[in-house]
């Protein structure tokens, strides 16, 4: 699916990410464990093309470099992304946040509602905070609906950025069915979880890599 090879990262002439190698395949859940600062938003935001690498590729299908794609070519490729900080436009609905990815990419009106139908599925809880402002979100709800937006186009690939930080322990259980849902009724999605505790992430990943002052092993 994707491969991160030898990824090195400067920020502010500090040395981010060093020498990242590493392999997403299809159908896997991949945790990312790490301190604050260890590098792991960096690391899904290098993905994403929001940073550019010093060196190294991000090989998307064993073909594509996207380090060298514009960023707003990841919703065509099916790579999507829930932020730590969520990101939900307040001046908007839930079901507009959701609908606006597809839109952007130009889908029709049907293939969005299906997407809708779908995701609500796989996240019910969204069902009723559909009519609902962004800005009348709690955080834990602005979580489940940044879930919401990053299926509508992550039919490939999942990245969710510290999803479980300050969730209460009902909405992490809703959130940790909803990933198991997902891999009920897309089992070829790769997603991609970072945490600080690993004990949030119980036993959710296939794998799980450490990440540490921008190096990354693999522990499990």
């Amino acid at each position: 699916m994707i491969e991160l090879k030898n990824i090195n990262v400067d920020i502010a002439g500090n040395r981010i990410l060093r020498d990242i190698n590493l392999h997403l395949p299809s159908g896997q859940v991949i945790g990312i464990v790490g301190h604050n600062g260890a590098g792991k938003t960096t690391t899904l935001r290098t993905i994403m093309g929001l940073v550019t690498p010093r060196s190294g590729e991000v090989v998307f299908q064993n073909s594509v470099d996207l380090v060298k794609q514009p960023a707003y070519t990841r919703a065509c490729d099916g790579i999507g992304y829930s932020p730590e900080d969520r990101v939900i436009f307040p001046t908007l609905s839930v079901e507009e946040n959701l609908r606006l990815p597809c839109e952007v990419l130009g889908m029709k009106n049907h293939e969005i509602q299906k997407r809708l139908e779908q995701v609500v599925e796989i996240v019910p809880e969204i069902q009723e905070l559909l009519p609902r402002s962004g800005s009348a979100l709690s955080g834990g709800q602005g979580k489940m609906a940044a879930l919401g937006r990053a299926l509508m186009i992550g039919r490939n690939l999942l990245l969710l950025d510290e999803p479980f930080q300050g969730l209460a322990p009902r909405l992490a259980h809703l959130y940790t069915e909803a990933l198991s849902r997902l891999r009920q009724s897309e089992p070829d999605v790769c997603v991609v979880i970072t945490e600080s505790n690993s004990k949030l992430l119980g036993d959710i990943p296939d794998h799980i890599c450490n990440i540490e002052r921008g190096s990354l092993r693999t522990l499990s």
